[in-house]
This record gives structure tokens, C-alpha cells and sequence, in this order.
């Protein structure tokens, strides 16, 4: 009997499923004592057959409950997925860290996101997230930026990827589903969604979310399995940061800087690697390492050079990953 089978059995959720699995005779165990689920047998190995094709086709791997390697952090949800739609590599549950928030965020948390999810993948972690606008295709993007590995756990199939201007940058990264392919999202698929991510994650920072938002959701699964939960504090009179605010307060961490996420986790930030800079580009990175953020004219008053000098210096640490531009002028390390 196809185990994928009897997962797609109506009626059959993770537990009947072992059950069924564990038993002697696992064909009339079933019939027995689910003769509803056993009479939709014939259609459901039929689905199951066509999913197996289509996974093939699409360069996708099934998972499920009953194998090894399924995520133990999953296992430890009160109703784990039956199995899942694997594109690419899940991350080890102590290596990822998941960046989650309202789709409706705000400029500076949207900077703040990517930034931050940069600065982890280059400190080594895993950034997980949902693949949603706003928030989660920052972090998702913070990540790539930084040659990292980022994981988009969906509220849809895999060959149904949503919302649709997300879908060249799902083919860069790393995807998880729990729903057959041809399923389109539905709004009661998206806090499934984030069980799965509290589930694969070490920890879950919420960067902007509203008192209504999903991010929530995901951060109260994370609470229930004993997971670090974080968040990144907003103004007091902006609706979209009250939910953070509210995890403040009622003992989350607070999130002010990649070095808050990596001191909490008990790690530390890799020193970037500085490809063949002269002596001029290294006191420049160094400079901007230090404040963070400058104008050029104070860069160059601080290194006693001339400001166009700085300006050039600048371009050439741009093009080697190691400056980038900020809103108002000025610049920071890359």
C-alpha cells in the first residue's frame, strides 16, 4: 500500500495515518475500522500516482509523516502535516531562524527586514519566512542578497506559488508546502502555513505586526513548542507595530540589530571576508563598520581625505558588496 495514499484518505489525518501504518495488516486494518476512508481508496492511490508524476516532473520530493528525515519539529506539532512538497533543502532546526510580519509593513520595517535577514545569512543562519508581500519577501530577499540560503514555506501548492509577483523570486530559493499541487491559497491555508515555520525554526522574530496579523499566529505556535520568539519594537501609536509591541511587553525579546538575534542564540557574526582592498578601501570599511551609517563629507573630515575621494572609494566598495547606499545620502557597510 502507497503510504502518500492513505495520507490524501479523507478522514485520515497524521494519527489514523500511523495507526494504520504501525498495524499488521495495514489494508484491512483500514477497511475495519474506517470503512468510509477505505471505500475512496481506488481515487486516492489514483491521486496519489499523479502527484508522485507531477513531483517528478517538477523536480519536487515528497516527505512524509512515516519516513525518516520528516522535520522532528514538525512531528512535535499537536496536528503535523501528513506529509510535504519539498523544493530544494529544509534547514536544520538550529540553523534557522524565521522573519515574519504584516504584509501592509511600513518603509522602515521593510528596510529594517532585509537588512536584518542579510546580516543573519551572513553570520550563517537559515531565514525562513512565508513567501507573502511586505515582510516576508524582504527577508527573503535580505537573504539571497548576502549568497544565503532562505526557505518559503506556502499557503499554497508549489506549482501554485502566491501571490503571483513572487514567483521569480520563489525560483531562487528554497520551498515547502503541505498542500497537493493545483491547490491555489485560501485564507484558512496561511495559519496552517504558520505552524509549519514556528515548527522548522529555532526562533521567529516578528518585525511589524498589527494585533490582527498572521505573524502572531506564527509566534504563538512558536511559544507552544518551546521556541524563542523576538520582535523588533515599532512606534506606540502605529497600528501596524502594536502586535510587536504587544510580544514586547508580555516578555519577548527585543530586537534592535542582527547582533540582538545572534547574542540571544548564544552565537556570533562571521567577519566578512574584504577581497583585495587597498589600505584607503579598508580604513573607509572599517570607518563604516563603526558608525553604521554616515554622510560622505564626514567619512572623508574622519579619514583626513578629500570628499570626491571618498565618493570614488565608496563605488569601489559598493561594487565589492562591502558599502551600500541609504535614504538621505548617506552610506553604510554592506
Amino acid at each position: 500500500m502507497d503510504p502518500l495514499a492513505l495520507a490524501l484518505l479523507p478522514g485520515i489525518g497524521p494519527k489514523r495515518l500511523l495507526e494504520v501504518l504501525k498495524a499488521e495488516d495495514p489494508l484491512g486494518f483500514l477497511r475495519e475500522r474506517f470503512p468510509e476512508a477505505w471505500r475512496h481508496l481506488p481515487e486516492a492511490e489514483a491521486q496519489a500516482e499523479r502527484e508522485r508524476r507531477r513531483a517528478e516532473a517538477l523536480g519536487v520530493r515528497l516527505l512524509g509523516l512515516w519516513e525518516e528525515g520528516f522535520p522532528e519539529g514538525l512531528k512535535a506539532l499537536p496536528q503535523p502535516p501528513t506529509h510535504l512538497y519539498l523544493k530544494g533543502e529544509l534547514p536544520p532546526e538550529r540553523e534557522a531562524v524565521a522573519l515574519v510580519g504584516t504584509r501592509r509593513a511600513s518603509p522602515w520595517a521593510l528596510a529594517f527586514a532585509r537588512k536584518l535577514a542579510r546580516e543573519l545569512s551572513e553570520a550563517g543562519l537559515w531565514v525562513v519566512s512565508g513567501l507573502a508581500r511586505g515582510i516576508d519577501r524582504e527577508a527573503h530577499l535580505g537573504a539571497l542578497e548576502a549568497g544565503g540560503r532562505t526557505l518559503g514555506v506556502l499557503g499554497s501548492a508549489l506549482d501554485r506559488v502566491y501571490p503571483p509577483e513572487n514567483r521569480p523570486l520563489a525560483q531562487r530559493m528554497d520551498l515547502l508546502s503541505e498542500f497537493p499541487f493545483g491547490t491555489g491559497p485560501k485564507p484558512e491555508f496561511f495559519p496552517r502555513r504558520n505552524r509549519l515555520i514556528a515548527g522548522l525554526c529555532r526562533a521567529v522574530v516578528v518585525v511589524e505586526a498589527p494585533l490582527d496579523s498572521g505573524a502572531l499566529i506564527t509566534a504563538r505556535h512558536a511559544l507552544e513548542l518551546g521556541k524563542e520568539v523576538l520582535a523588533v519594537p515599532g512606534r506606540p501609536m502605529d497600528e501596524r507595530s502594536l502586535g510587536a509591541n504587544r510580544l514586547i511587553q508580555d516578555g519577548a525579546y527585543p530586537v534592535l540589530s542582527a547582533e540582538d538575534v545572534l547574542s540571544y542564540l548564544g552565537m556570533s557574526a562571521r567577519p566578512k571576508p574584504l577581497p583585495g582592498l587597498s589600505p584607503e578601501e579598508e580604513a573607509l570599511y572599517a570607518l563604516l563598520q563603526e558608525k553604521k551609517e554616515a554622510l560622505p563629507e564626514a567619512l572623508a573630515m574622519a579619514l583626513g581625505i578629500p570628499p570626491e575621494r571618498v565618493l570614488s572609494l565608496l563605488t569601489l566598495l559598493e561594487l565589492k558588496g562591502l558599502a551600500r547606499a541609504l535614504p538621505g545620502g548617506r552610506y553604510g557597510p554592506g
